[in-house]
């Protein structure tokens, strides 16, 4: 937990007496979102791709003090995206010590609160809430209740003597408990109908009402949600009330660029082997040739967890490689790209009618984006030097159990090797590995483009005219 500054006051009248006014939870956010656009800070770290597009109508929606639902599939980033609005809120605010709603200290709204603010006024104790407190999610799950959502009532404090109808019989749900802060709802499609009735009132008239009672507390929160476009038809749907009563619903997507898809991977994965920037790019192109494939069933989508999984899979690949043979250090190669069919064939839906091909279209799409990235890479390059020694007798071996050094050996001294590494980012003074990575990616676009062969067994794969 963060410590809070000893120099914040420690009372009402200490808070009154240092100017400090209430702010709304919108009008918090507005003006810190104001703030760091006029100054140029970033107000959204870690989101790539959405600068041009979903950014300046999420702006735009906070601007205007409208609750939003963001709607994508999965793997687009929309949660992310909502986990960074707790950076737009004021590091520290004022609540009232004990309350069990984060209430303001000028400004209480549950009956005991105010009770206690009219017995001790200025002596009111006074703490302080992280902004990362003010932030609360909630998965939505078909089992989810009213209750935990609204409240309901405590049978404990009914025992105590309270009547049923006292306000102080009440078991606050998540969203009250939100008060003054932010509450995101993940996949809000997946809550029961009459559940989604129970935020109408929360949305408009910011009240609750719980057991056949109206509790008029002027609950402060701002109400974010995510949905999955097909949720609307199938597994459930937003209810129209409800989606009347959001102010904004905003289209996210996948990134939209190769590099964009690359940035992501780069942030989120957690790669255990260097992975140069020419196989980020084969992994980016194969996962936007998923997409477009009319084998995959595109209503589900395929996530940018699939391109980091791939990622990460290809490291552990050449991780494993490199404590096979001992070279230092590890550096994924092309031969490593094989393991990703096999282990991530489970997260991508296919068409019905393509049972038993999954493997051999996720294959032939991952060559494909292997030979665009070459393209792309050694466009303009003779690669002819290459080809006539191969030809010539030098035939080159790569696979698991093959070092870098002895893959580089296989092959004469030639100039447009040293073009080849230059194009793929590696210098001729590099590690062997890096530059292995480079060369086999250029003898993968040959064979690719059948102007050399390829013969593979278990363990190795030879390149052969």
């Amino acid at each position: 937990m963060t410590p809070v500054p000893e120099n914040l006051p420690r009372t009402a009248g200490e808070l009154r007496a240092a100017g400090h006014l209430p702010r709304s939870i919108k009008t918090e956010i507005h003006d810190n979102l104001l703030a760091a656009l006029r100054e140029g800070r970033n107000p959204w770290p870690g989101i790539v791709g959405f600068d041009r597009t979903v950014l300046p109508q999420f702006e735009r929606a906070l601007l205007a003090g409208h609750d939003v639902v963001l709607l994508g599939e999965r793997g687009q980033g929309k949660t992310r995206l909502l986990r960074t609005l707790a950076g737009l809120l004021d590091e520290w605010t004022p609540v009232i010590e004990g309350s069990e709603l984060a209430e303001h200290p000028l400004d209480p709204i549950t009956p005991a609160s105010r009770r206690r603010a009219a017995e001790l006024g200025d002596d009111l104790p006074v703490t302080w809430l992280h902004r990362e407190a003010r932030y609360t999610e909630k998965l939505a799950t078909p089992d989810t209740s009213v209750g935990d959502l609204i409240g309901d009532v405590d049978p404990v404090k009914v025992a105590e003597g309270r009547s049923l109808g006292d306000p102080e019989t009440i078991h606050f749900g998540l969203v009250p408990r939100a008060h003054r802060g932010i509450v995101a709802i993940n996949e809000l499609p997946d809550l029961a109908e009459r559940i989604q009735v129970a935020l109408l009132n929360v949305m408009e008239e910011r009240d609750i009402q719980i057991r056949g009672y109206t509790l008029r507390l002027p609950l402060d929160v701002l109400l974010v949600a995510t949905a999955n476009p097909e949720d609307y038809t199938n597994r459930g749907r937003i209810i129209t009330p409800l989606k009347d009563r959001f102010g904004a619903e905003i289209r996210t997507h996948y990134p939209l660029t190769v590099a964009a898809e690359v940035d992501v991977v780069r942030q989120e994965a957690n790669l255990v082997a260097e992975v140069g920037e020419p196989l980020l790019e084969v992994l980016a192109r194969f996962v936007r040739n998923l997409r477009e494939s009319t084998v995959v069933d595109q209503r589900s989508g395929v996530s940018a967890r699939f391109a980091v999984a791939a990622a990460e899979t290809v490291a552990a690949a050449a991780l494993r490689r490199a404590a096979l043979t001992g070279e230092h250090p590890a550096v994924a190669r092309p031969v490593d790209l094989e393991a990703v069919p096999a282990v991530l064939r489970g997260k991508i839906e296919f068409e019905p009618g393509e049972e038993g091909r999954e493997t051999e279209h996720l294959v032939h799409l991952l060559r494909r984006a292997v030979a665009e990235t070459a393209r792309e890479r050694f466009g303009g390059l003779n690669l002819r030097p290459l080809v006539e020694a191969v030809s010539n007798g030098h035939l080159v071996a790569t696979g698991e159990r093959v070092p870098g050094a002895d893959l580089l050996a296989a092959l004469p001294e030639l100039p447009v090797l040293h073009e080849v590494a230059e194009r793929a980012g590696v210098s001729a003074t590099d590690e062997p590995g890096r530059i292995a990575a480079a060369v086999e990616l250029a003898l993968e676009s040959l064979y690719l483009a059948r102007q050399l062969a390829k013969d593979s067994d278990d363990a190795t794969t030879v390149y052969g005219p």
